[in-house]
C-alpha cells in the first residue's frame, strides 16, 4: 500500500492565505458601510446648517426693510444675533465647507460643498434668495 503524505507547511500556508482573503473581504464591506454612514451623517448636518444661514439672512432682511446683509459678520454681531457663528469663515464643519458666493443688499447665494466628494458627502447644496434650494450630485460639479 502506498501511503499518501501531505505537506503540512503547504496546507497551513494555503489556509492562512484563505483566512487573510476572507478578513480582507469582511474589512472591505465594513469600511464601505462606515463611509456610507459618515456620508449620510454629514449630509444630514449640512442641509440644516445651510437652511439656518438662509433663515438668518431672511430674518435680517425682514427686520431691515428688505435689505440683506453684505456679510455674515453682520448676522453674528447684531444684538440679538441672527446667527450663532459665521460658518463660512470656519474650517470644514462635519465634512462640509460653507460659503456665500453672493451677499448683496438685494439677495444672496450660499452653498455647502463636501470637502471630498464621495468620502465626506455626495451632494452639494445651494440656497439663494427666498430660500430656493438646489441639490446637485457633487460628481457633476467636478466634471
Amino acid at each position: 500500500m502506498h501511503k499518501i503524505t501531505t505537506n503540512k507547511k503547504g496546507l497551513s500556508f494555503i489556509t492562512l492565505m484563505i483566512i487573510i482573503a476572507l478578513c480582507a473581504l469582511v474589512l472591505r464591506f465594513a469600511i464601505e458601510q462606515i463611509v456610507r454612514s459618515n456620508i449620510a451623517r454629514n449630509e444630514s448636518n449640512a442641509l440644516p446648517v445651510l437652511r439656518l444661514i438662509a433663515a438668518s439672512l431672511e430674518n435680517y432682511a425682514r427686520d431691515n426693510h428688505g435689505a440683506y446683509p453684505t456679510s455674515l459678520a453682520l448676522l453674528t454681531q447684531a444684538q440679538p444675533a441672527y446667527l450663532d457663528k459665521d460658518y463660512t469663515s470656519q474650517p470644514p464643519f462635519k465634512g462640509y465647507v460653507f460659503g456665500c458666493s453672493r451677499l448683496e443688499v438685494d439677495g444672496y447665494a450660499c452653498s455647502a460643498s463636501a470637502v471630498q466628494c464621495n468620502v465626506a458627502g455626495k451632494k452639494e447644496y445651494t440656497i439663494s434668495t427666498g430660500g430656493l434650494l438646489v441639490i446637485e450630485d457633487c460628481n457633476k460639479k467636478e466634471q
